[in-house]
C-alpha cells in the first residue's frame, strides 16, 4: 500500500518513541515494528515440563456499551495475560457504507451480524489500539458471520479469498470509511499482524485453509469438538481447536466456548431463567476450570477457551470467565498466551519432542514424570495427530 506523509502521534503505552511515523495507506494504521510485551520464545531443555499455555479468545471483538472489550483488557492487565481478539471486519465499517462490502454468495451489504453505530466503531477502533500495544493479537473472524445451508460451508478458496482481502481492507482503510479524525491509527500492519482466524459457527474451514496457506497465516482455530492433546498441522497451519471439556452434572462434554455452555444450559436462549442463573454461572466456571485441570495435571496440551462479549442471562459467563483468569493466572508453569504466542513457542521446538508429547492422550499424564518422558530421545518418539 502507498504511503502518507509522516505526522505526529501520541502513544502513551509505548516505552519507545513514536513520535514521528510512517502511516500505511490513508493513514489508519503504521507498522510500529515489534509489538510491545512480547515473550521470547525458547527451546525446552531436556527433561524440563512442558509450560501449561491457556489461550482466551473472543469472536467479533466490539466495545459496546457493555464496555466488555475494555473490561476483559483490564482482567489481561491484572494477571499478566495476553489474549486473541478475532474482530469482524464489519465492525469498522459504518453501516451507511455497507455498500463496500461484498459478501461473497451474498448481496452486496448483506450480513448476518448487525453492522455497529458510529459510536461503537470509534469506541471498538480504539480499543483495538490500546489491545496491540497491551500485548496482545488482532486475529480475524471474518465479515459477515454467515452460517447453515447458505454460509461459509458452501465458500470457495476464492471466496474466502475475497473475504479476508475485505476484512483486512476495512481495518486498514477506517479513516477513510467512518471519517473519524479524533483516534490516532492503529499502531500495526495488518497484513502483517494477521496470521489467523475463527471461521463463523467454526464452518468452512476446508476450503479456507489452503487459502490461509497461501496468505502466509501460521494456525487456525475453528475446528469444533477437538481433543485435549498437543496439537499437529493441516496444510502446514498449526490446528488449534476449540475443545471438548467436562461438563459437570453431565456424563457428556461441552465445547469450550461460553455459547456452547449456554446451549446445553438453556437450549440457546439468552434470557433465562434468572433463578437458575448463579447455578449456571457455577456449571461454566467448573466447566472451563476441568478443562483446565486435566490439561494441567496430566499431559499440559495447551489450553483452549472461546468467547464472545455478551450478557447472555445477565452477564453470568463473562464473570465466570473472569473468575476462571483469577484462579489459574499465577500458577506455577502456567501460561496465558495468545494464539500468535503459542504457534511462536511451538515452532521453536525440537520437532521429535512435539511428536512425543502428542504421544499422550486426554488425560494421560507422562509415565515415570516429565523428566524421565522428555529425556529418552525424542527421535524414537512415534504418532502424531
Amino acid at each position: 500500500m502507498p504511503t502518507v506523509t509522516s505526522t505526529p502521534i501520541s502513544s502513551p503505552n509505548r516505552s519507545t518513541d513514536t513520535s514521528r511515523i510512517q502511516l500505511i495507506g490513508d493513514g489508519s494504521t503504521f507498522d510500529a515494528g515489534p509489538q510491545p510485551h512480547q515473550p521470547k520464545p525458547e527451546r525446552m531443555r531436556p527433561g524440563q515440563p512442558p509450560p501449561q499455555f491457556v489461550v482466551f479468545s473472543w469472536d467479533g471483538s466490539a466495545e459496546l456499551d457493555t464496555k466488555l472489550f475494555s473490561r476483559f483488557r483490564q482482567v489481561a492487565l491484572d494477571h499478566g495475560a495476553a489474549m486473541t481478539f478475532f474482530l469482524s471486519g464489519i465492525y469498522t465499517l459504518p453501516e451507511a457504507k455497507r455498500h463496500l462490502y461484498h459478501p461473497p454468495q451474498h448481496p452486496v451489504g448483506a450480513s448476518d451480524i448487525r453492522y455497529l453505530s458510529d459510536e461503537h466503531i470509534h469506541a471498538t477502533v480504539e480499543q483495538l489500539g490500546k489491545a496491540w500495544l497491551d500485548g496482545h493479537e488482532i486475529g480475524t473472524h471474518f465479515n459477515g458471520h454467515f452460517c447453515g445451508p447458505n454460509g461459509v460451508s458452501r465458500w470457495s478458496p476464492v471466496d474466502w479469498r475475497s473475504e479476508i482481502d475485505q476484512a483486512v481492507g476495512f481495518v486498514m482503510n477506517w479513516r477513510t470509511n467512518t471519517g473519524f479524525t479524533d483516534l490516532p491509527p492503529l499502531p500495526f500492519d495488518y497484513q502483517k499482524e494477521l496470521i489467523g482466524g475463527r471461521t463463523p459457527c467454526l464452518e468452512g474451514r476446508t476450503n479456507l485453509l489452503p487459502t490461509a496457506a497461501q496468505l502466509g497465516w501460521k494456525y487456525d482455530a475453528s475446528s469444533p469438538g477437538g481433543l485435549q492433546v498437543w496439537p499437529g498441522k493441516t496444510h502446514d497451519l498449526w490446528d488449534l481447536p476449540l475443545q471438548s471439556i467436562p461438563f459437570p452434572g453431565h456424563t457428556f462434554q461441552v465445547l469450550s466456548m461460553d455459547y456452547n455452555i449456554l446451549y446445553q444450559q438453556t437450549g440457546g436462549s439468552t434470557q433465562g431463567d434468572p433463578a437458575k442463573r448463579p447455578t449456571w454461572k457455577q456449571q461454566a466456571r467448573d466447566a472451563f476450570l476441568a478443562g483446565f485441570r486435566r490439561a494441567y495435571q496430566s499431559n499440559r496440551a495447551p489450553y483452549f477457551v472461546g468467547n464472545h462479549f455478551e450478557q447472555w442471562n445477565g452477564g453470568i459467563y463473562m464473570d465466570a470467565v473472569e473468575e476462571v483468569i483469577g484462579e489459574i493466572a499465577g500458577q506455577k508453569d502456567v501460561r496465558l498466551v495468545s494464539f500468535r504466542q503459542l504457534v511462536d513457542w511451538l515452532d521453536v521446538q525440537d520437532p521429535a519432542v512435539l511428536r512425543k508429547l502428542r504421544t499422550l492422550n486426554v488425560g494421560q499424564a507422562p509415565s515415570g514424570g516429565w523428566e524421565a518422558f522428555l529425556s529418552v530421545p525424542a527421535a524414537h518418539a512415534t504418532g502424531s495427530r
